[in-house]
């Protein structure tokens, strides 16, 4: 029914009925008809009414799903995470994209077949696609803004709906679709599809070339490092590294190939020194404070990574400490309030032993350094994030009073905000900061004052990421992603 209370009647495609399937290839491959048969109806459709203006009907086609239903307690394998259900009932998800995360489905649908020895049932769900997510990788259409048209968009195609756009799941809401199905996985297909056109948009770089290991950063330096790293690995064979991709998913497989930079660098610029399988790493320049750490991670989430750090720089809290020592953060005070209505200040965000380690061992071996030595260049501690970065220039007495209750050791703007956001998503998290200036001991950042250790230790810090990455990389899913992330009430999906 239009605003005019007229009854326009409905299009939609023909699409395969719902179908079991006991194999998790198989129930991808449909999964992938399906989309593709939605949204070329959508692109096709909406092409016309662009050239022939509103039609007398309106146009719609519904996400693909997943769908569960299991009536057995039999136990799981309790050493496993995810790949389970908690209890008998009907679990289901809606799916976008499925091309894009064919391996991640696969592995996720196979294990829940195994598990629970009941096939899954792919169809199309309720939930109908946007047309903006339908042509978004249509480079030939483009949907204009509201208004711009002779007729109002939402007349005619489904635009996003912000009750099927949201966090509910992963903020522990317990979310129940309106059939009475609970959630399968932790993100809807509306919520995906928001994120991946945000990435395209801040990162300048499509979904496609994000490896599962993702290194945040707050400066520059640390890309021109990773371009010199990433060149060095395309020049040997034996790294596994095979491309180099920047900003305007610019591509080169040459460690000499030129690498011209965008007319104008998105708000974070990412690059993506990239494996077979998404083994590479991704390092994304978020720039300063706890809102761009919000925004890069609450995007970067739906692509379900396998472990994200931070390496960038710090202010040292300790007199003892010196401009280019290491932090390792095992726990973080949070006062960078982006995240407070979403994870509650008093949840505790842990250290994950798994990437303590690593990072531990990735500094001892680039450094050379280990045992009790290592603790001339790196402090392990509490991490300070806050959301006001000339906190030195107000009165004192209070954050000073907080840090030093908290035994913090470094403070920054975008730490505790990216391990918090890991916590929140389920992907496993890390901290290693280097200390640029020290303002409680009046050695605040000014040109000229970095010494030539400091520059030395700089220059080691992003190779340190990286090989905490490589690390990591050579160990089993099941371990990294393990059950201190997860709560008594999860989604089967990682």
């Amino acid at each position: 029914m239009n605003r005019y209370g007229r009854v326009i009647p409905v299009m939609t495609p023909e699409l395969p009925k719902a179908e079991m399937f006991d194999d998790a290839a198989a129930a991808v491959d449909r999964l992938i008809e399906l989309y593709d048969l939605a949204t070329r109806f959508l692109a096709e459709k909406f092409g016309e009414v662009i050239h022939s203006g509103q039609p007398e009907h309106r146009y719609r086609a519904f996400y693909p799903e997943i769908r569960l239903t299991t009536t057995s307690f039999a136990p799981v394998d309790s050493r496993l995470a995810f790949g389970h259900v908690p209890e008998p009932g009907t679990y289901s998800t809606t799916v976008t994209r499925p091309d894009l995360f064919r391996a991640y489905l696969t592995q996720q649908i196979g294990l829940l077949i195994e598990t629970h020895k009941v096939p899954v049932m792919i169809g199309a769900s309720d939930t109908p696609i946007p047309v903006h997510f339908a042509v978004l990788n249509d480079a030939s259409l483009t949907v204009p803004q509201e208004g711009a048209m002779q007729f109002q968009l939402r007349d005619v195609f489904d635009v996003p709906d912000l009750s099927t756009t949201h966090d509910s799941i992963v903020n522990g809401y317990d979310f129940v679709y309106e059939d009475g199905a609970r959630a399968l996985a932790p993100f809807t297909a509306q919520r995906v599809d928001y994120s991946l056109a945000r990435l395209s948009h801040y990162t300048a770089t499509v979904p496609e070339h994000f490896q599962n290991h993702v290194l945040f950063t707050n400066y520059q330096f640390y890309v021109e490092e990773f371009e010199a790293y990433a060149r060095a690995a395309l020049a040997d064979p034996e790294s596994g590294y095979d491309a180099f991709v920047g900003p305007g998913n610019v591509v080169i497989t040459e460690a000499d190939a030129e690498m011209p930079p965008p007319a104008k660098l998105p708000q974070m610029p990412t690059y993506h020194l990239k494996r077979a399988n998404g083994g590479g790493i991704t390092l994304v320049n978020i720039g300063v404070g706890p809102s761009n750490a919000k925004t890069a991670t609450d995007h970067i989430a739906v692509l379900r990574p396998h472990v994200w750090l931070m390496v960038g720089h710090c202010a040292g809290l300790r007199n003892t400490q010196a401009l280019g020592d290491f932090v390792l953060a095992h726990a973080y005070l949070r006062e960078d309030k982006v995240l407070d209505d979403d994870l509650p200040v008093w949840v505790p965000i842990p250290a994950l032993a798994e990437v303590q380690v690593a990072l531990e061992d990735a500094v001892e071996e680039v450094t050379q350094l280990e045992g009790y030595e290592l603790k001339r260049i790196m402090r392990t501690g509490t991490v300070a994030t806050v959301d006001n970065r000339n906190w030195e220039l107000r009165d004192q007495s209070g954050p000073v009073q907080r840090l030093s209750q908290s035994r913090a050791i470094a403070l920054d703007m975008e730490s505790a905000t990216i391990a918090a956001n890991g916590f929140r998503f389920r992907v496993p998290y890390g901290t290693l900061l280097c200390v640029s200036d020290k303002p409680l001991h009046g050695e605040l950042k000014l040109p000229g004052m970095a010494s030539a250790f400091y520059k030395t230790q700089v220059a080691r810090h992003l190779l340190i990421g990286i090989r905490a990455m490589e690390l990591l990389r050579e160990m089993p899913l099941e371990r990294l992603h393990s059950r201190k992330l997860r709560s008594f009430e999860e989604t089967a999906f990682l």
